[in-house]
C-alpha cells in the first residue's frame, strides 16, 4: 500500500526537522535506515510478514468457526489458510536475515568420511 501525498509530505517534513534538530544523527541514519525506511514506505514496503500474520489469524478464526459449526471442510480450510499464512511469515522473516557467504563444501559420501577418519586415527599418531 503506497503512501498518500499528504503522508509523503509529512515524512519529508519529519526528515527535514530531524536534519535541523540533530544533523549528526541524521547524517548517521541517512546512509541506511532513514532512506531505507522512506523507500520501503513509499513503495508499499515488504509487509508480507504482516500480511502473513493476518492470514494466520484469519485461518485460526476459520478453523474455530468450522469447529463450532461442526463443518469439517471449513475447519480443514482454516487449517490450510493458517498454515499458508505461517509459511508466508517464515519466508518473509528468513528473507530479511543477512548471512555470510560460505564456500560450498565438496559433497563427500559417508564411506569417504569414514575412510578419512580411519586414516587420521591410524596413520596420524
Amino acid at each position: 500500500m503506497a503512501l498518500s501525498d499528504r503522508e509523503r509530505r509529512l515524512l519529508a517534513e519529519m526528515e527535514a526537522a530531524l536534519a535541523t534538530d540533530d544533523p549528526r544523527l541524521q547524517s548517521t541514519l541517512a546512509g541506511s535506515a532513514t532512506s531505507t525506511l522512506t523507500q520501503s514506505l513509499t513503495r508499499g514496503g515488504s509487509g508480507s510478514a504482516l500480511v502473513g500474520f493476518v492470514i494466520v489469524l484469519a485461518g485460526i478464526g476459520t478453523l474455530f468457526g468450522g469447529l463450532i459449526a461442526q463443518i469439517t471442510l471449513l475447519g480443514i480450510a482454516g487449517f490450510i489458510l493458517a498454515l499458508a499464512g505461517l509459511l508466508t511469515v517464515l519466508r518473509a522473516l528468513s528473507g530479511k536475515k543477512v548471512s555470510g557467504i560460505r564456500a560450498p563444501k565438496a559433497p563427500r559420501s559417508m564411506g569417504a568420511r569414514l575412510q578419512q577418519r580411519w586414516d587420521q586415527r591410524n596413520f596420524d599418531q
